[in-house]
């Protein structure tokens, strides 16, 4: 479910905006910067965070 909400944020976006997604679980944190890059968008960032938390930063592609 987060990389759904990830996708309809950067839908809302233009081209080389930053998104910066705050999710938590072992699954999100592999899937959601894989999925991105596969639809063009760049991971600029990925950050543990306390709590079990991960801080990813992405730049909307251009398409």
């Amino acid at each position: 479910m987060t990389f759904v909400r990830t996708r309809l944020a950067l839908d809302r976006m233009a081209a080389g905006q930053v998104l910066e997604v705050l999710m938590k679980g072992e699954e999100p944190r592999r899937n959601v910067p894989r999925t991105a890059r596969e639809q063009g968008h760049a991971v600029l960032s990925a950050q543990e965070e306390p709590g079990g938390l991960t801080r990813i930063r992405l730049r909307k592609g251009g398409a």
